[in-house]
């Protein structure tokens, strides 16, 4: 594999207008994958508009891949229910980390780089990376593919590895 950039943190914070799966509502739960990694949320009763507040934590490396999510319908007594995909390109946020390191950014909120919405995210709006307290992060609302309605609200942080000692 490649070079490690960093512990890439995705919060999913929560969904807005998720479709209904179940007879007037959702269990929704989220399936987020970087490469072979895959983390999920725990799911939510009887809800559209779900806030879960969880952290997910990805190894990021070269080549930087796609961030995908799928939420879905937690079903008990049948297989669970799409409920929408979405993904997000990190090449911007990698890029923006590179910046940061190279510019030397200080602890203030600076705003590294805007992003916004085309056919290599599925943003809902338009989104900035910024470096606070020394870390890039992005907050993204992402629309859900494939389905009526549905955004997800993610917060993505983006911590620098550890220095690698001199060889």
């Amino acid at each position: 594999m490649g070079e490690q950039l960093g512990l890439l943190k995705v919060t999913v914070v929560k969904g807005r207008k998720l479709v209904i799966r179940d007879f007037k509502t959702s269990d929704p739960y989220v399936v987020v994958k970087l490469g072979n990694q895959t983390a999920k949320t725990k799911f939510i009763n009887s809800c559209l508009n779900p806030v879960w507040n969880e952290e997910l934590s990805f190894s990021l490396k070269e080549p930087i891949g796609v961030l995908s999510l799928e939420v879905f319908d937690k079903d008990h007594f049948k297989a669970d229910d799409k409920m929408g995909h979405a993904h997000l390109n990190l090449q911007p946020l990698a890029s923006a980390a590179r910046l940061k390191q190279f510019a030397k950014v200080s602890s203030a909120e600076t705003i590294l780089r805007k992003i916004v919405p085309d056919t290599d995210n599925c943003l809902a709006r338009e989104s900035s990376i910024s470096c606070m307290n020394g870390e890039v992060v992005q907050s993204v609302w992402l629309r859900l593919c494939s389905v009526k309605s549905g955004e997800i609200e993610l917060k993505i942080k983006l911590i620098d590895p550890p220095a690698a000692s001199s060889k």
